[in-house]
């Protein structure tokens, strides 16, 4: 460790331990080193860190400023030597991820068999569901959440983002004409998720954003529901390009409003519990899936 980096720690000892000795214990020093090391390091800032007295020590402005940024930086480096620590460890044991269900069916089901052959001694149980699971009570080591993120006591990794389309089979189109601009789509029979009148939000090819308000006969929570509903040409679906990539591809359904993007911009996500060190066998599997997909995921690309 270099001598300035020495001599932060010493003074961030000095500041938790409150006091020379106290420090000099922690650190294996004597009491004298403490001094000689904080001595030196106001010497070459410039500036006093630590007013001291007989009884206690009492951080200048100075020095509360520069304990927040020797915190801050000798964090980032013990985060970088326990990440390079936990890279030495061969990922093993059981993983427990939630996984929405037509996702984790379509997109993560799929990269399993690969993931398996390079990390032999991992153990995946998937749980395919779209509730939202409490991470930490049922014990899983992760999630993968799709949409706008709860503040919470999760870490979150972005995987992809989540653009969406709203889309309509031929048949259907044969029966209604297809919208110009979103507020046409007030004329449509729109499948909604939750309720039967729902904002859908949009940015226009100007960037301009708004909301239109769309209304139907019929919603569900099931996104396969609702794609199938549309390919039954029951209405007009508000789909994520991910769900609904092959069929506006072989033409099963159709693109609406291209020149659009639908739904706020939000991402897909693995949210996992805050811990010091993230077990290799997490750590391994995250990895794995965004770099499957990648910033362009593969259902995005032509």
């Amino acid at each position: 460790m270099s001598d300035s980096l020495y001599e932060m720690l010493v003074f961030s000892k000095v500041v938790t331990a409150g006091s020379l000795s106290a420090a000099g214990r922690d650190l294996g020093v004597s009491t004298a080193v403490v001094s000689r090391r904080l001595a030196a390091l106001e010497a070459r800032l410039g500036v006093r860190l630590v007013n001291r007295t007989t009884r206690r020590l009492a951080l200048t402005d100075e020095g509360a400023s520069y304990h927040d940024a020797c915190t801050r930086i000798l964090g980032e480096i013990e985060a970088a030597d326990a990440a390079a620590a936990t890279r030495r460890v061969v990922p093993q044991g059981v993983l427990k991820a939630a996984l929405p269900a037509s996702f984790g069916h379509l997109h993560v089901a799929p990269l399993v068999p690969q993931f398996a052959e390079r990390y032999p001694q991992v153990k995946l149980a998937l749980s395919l569901s779209d509730r939202t699971v409490n991470v930490i009570e049922e014990g899983f080591d992760l999630a993968i959440r799709i949409g706008e993120l709860e503040d919470s006591s999760l870490a979150a990794r972005k995987l992809a983002p989540n653009r969406r389309v709203v889309c309509a089979s031929p048949d259907y189109l044969k029966r209604h004409p297809a919208p110009r601009a979103p507020g046409d789509l007030q004329r449509h029979n729109c499948l909604t998720t939750t309720e039967l009148q729902m904002n859908w939000e949009y940015k226009a090819p100007d960037g301009k954003r708004g909301a239109v308000r769309v209304s139907g006969r019929y919603a569900c929570d099931n996104w396969e529901v609702l794609r199938d509903w549309a390919l039954a040409g029951m209405g007009v679906a508000l789909k994520s390009t991910w769900d609904v990539r092959r069929q506006v591809e072989d033409g099963s359904l159709v693109r609406l409003l291209p020149g659009y993007d639908f739904g706020p911009d939000v991402a897909i996500y693995a949210v996992y519990p805050h811990r010091r060190y993230l077990p290799a066998k997490t750590r391994v599997f995250i990895d794995y899936l965004a770099e499957s997909f990648g910033p362009e995921p593969y259902w995005d690309r032509p």
